[in-house]
């Protein structure tokens, strides 16, 4: 732990909080912020080029006021700054970008301090390390060590940049230079994200002694009563929490300028990080459930190779197929139960039997299969109704398959999954399309459904009639569906523009 002994820091104990309530506050007041862009008190500007804050008393000092809950990242609330000549001469643009590079490097001190309690409290507990083997050690813990170090390494050299000049410091720069540093670390972590998950849960349910010292871990006030869980699951968080609040910083940047090219350079390597984690994620999530489906599937007609490393679960589930007899006079319809592994290159199509197993009837390509709403009036239970065709299966025919689903959002997001691939959206060419903001934390739980963290921009693409829409990120043009109660729409015409005008800001700088 050499880098973290390296100088004393001013801002890794300036705050009580610990990242994960720290993170909630931030991501609240951007909630706040975006439900109050169209307001009267927004547009107009104020007749002090200074941002609105709560008004707090100079007697108060710098670390006292960073540990407010509430004003836990303002740059103009620090003394020196507050009372400047300087900063009345700041524009009403430039105070916001200092603000934003100022939240990047408070954000990483609480950080830091949930890392510390992480790896102090938790990792090197001798009551927790006589209760797991080496593996898995390994497998609960990765190397959250490492991704400690280079954190604390991160944070002190952005306190000096701060510390050099506290009026226009930079910090894009020194996110670049760690760059390198981050990818080493997050990613081997994420990419263990399963085995970690799932050593955590085997322990958790099969190990009496260790579920007794995590409660009493847990119950310490050091962690603030917060789960080990809620702890492993930061790099997680905090990796993708950056590049946003790089992104934060490089919509205000001023076109052109060297900062602009460092945000944009810093930017580019945490997105391309991030893909790759997912990536690595992904691919290791795909390879065990091609495993698995190999052990439960059997062939009635010609075999194909199931396990290959391009090939992923895209979307599953069992569908009740309807056939019509043309020959009763009332168009009688029979039902049978038909299973549907969508992948990415296939399309397989299954009798579902006892223990979990599939015997493969039909399959085709990708290319070959379309998903269509279905027009007939049906009535009864014959609702939530499409059609699949096949337009050459494994023997070269043309098949067609008419479908029920239990409710109008599998309807709608089979048909959406079976579509074909569509190419980048252009969010210019949408600007009349709703948008909504997320509110409450959704955990995707299926291939094909969007993770949403608090205060993610969404367009939304289409809605269900049972609660369920599909959308776009706007920060990363991710589509995916999720439940409508976790998100708000954003009614104000000119805050979904300023939304559109911000992310097409950051493709422009991506591209020049």
């Amino acid at each position: 732990m050499e880098n973290f002994k390296r100088r004393h820091s001013k801002l890794i104990n300036s705050s009580r909080l610990l990242y994960q309530e720290y993170s909630d506050v931030v991501l609240n007041k951007a909630i706040q912020s975006q439900k109050r862009v169209d307001s009267f008190a927004e547009r107009v500007e104020p007749s002090s080029p200074r941002l609105r804050r709560k008004v707090l008393s100079p007697q108060d000092s710098y670390l006292q006021r960073l540990s407010v809950s509430s004003n836990a990242s303002l740059w103009q609330d620090i003394p020196m700054i507050r009372g400047s000549r300087m900063l009345l001469n700041m524009s009403r643009d430039e105070q916001k970008l200092q603000e934003a590079k100022f939240e990047l490097i408070m954000s990483e001190a609480s950080y830091l301090r949930s890392l510390n309690v992480a790896v102090d409290h938790f990792q090197r507990s001798a009551e927790l390390q006589a209760m797991l083997t080496n593996q898995e050690r390994q497998w609960l813990f990765s190397r959250l060590h490492d991704v400690r170090d280079v954190s604390a390494s991160f944070l002190f050299d952005l306190e000096e940049k701060f510390e050099e000049d506290m009026f226009t410091f930079h910090v894009c720069d020194v996110a670049l230079k760690h760059a390198p540093e981050f990818r080493r670390v997050y990613l081997p972590y994420v990419t263990n994200q399963t085995y970690q998950e799932q050593t955590f849960q085997r322990l958790l349910n099969g190990n009496a002694g260790f579920q007794q010292v995590l409660e009493r871990l847990e119950s310490d006030p050091v962690c603030q009563r917060l789960s080990l869980k809620s702890f492993l699951i930061l790099p997680f968080q905090r990796i993708t929490r950056l590049k946003l609040l790089l992104q934060n910083i490089l919509k205000r940047t001023r076109p052109g300028s060297e900062e602009e090219v460092q945000a944009t350079q810093a930017y580019d390597a945490l997105e391309k990080l991030i893909k790759d984690c997912n990536e690595n994620v992904q691919r290791m999530k795909s390879t065990e459930e091609l495993i698995y489906l190999s052990q439960k599937i059997e062939f009635e007609c010609k075999i194909f190779p199931l396990i290959s490393q391009s090939r992923r679960l895209v979307k599953c589930g069992e569908l009740t197929a309807l056939d019509f007899s043309t020959l009763s006079p009332k168009w009688k319809v029979t039902t049978r139960p038909i299973y549907l592994h969508l992948f990415n290159d296939c399309l397989l199509l299954s009798r579902p039997k006892e223990g979990g197993r599939f015997v493969v009837f039909d399959h085709a390509a990708f290319s070959d299969v379309r998903g269509e709403k279905c027009e007939m009036k049906l009535h009864g239970t014959n609702k939530n109704v499409f059609r699949l065709f096949l337009l050459q299966n494994y023997q070269g025919k043309r098949v067609e398959f008419l479908f029920r689903t239990e409710t109008h959002s599998e309807k709608l997001r089979w048909i959406s999954a079976l579509a074909p691939p569509r190419g980048e959206l252009d969010l210019l060419e949408c600007p009349d399309a709703p948008q909504v903001q997320c509110i409450k934390t959704y955990k995707a739980r299926e291939n094909d459904e969007l993770a949403l963290e608090k205060a993610d921009i969404i367009m939304v693409m289409q809605y269900s009639n049972d609660g369920w829409m599909e959308g776009v990120k706007l920060s990363d043009r991710e589509r995916g569906w999720f439940p409508s109660e976790h998100v708000e729409l954003i009614s104000s015409k000119h805050a979904r523009q300023k939304n559109l005008k911000e992310e097409q800001r950051v493709k422009n700088a991506k591209q020049q």
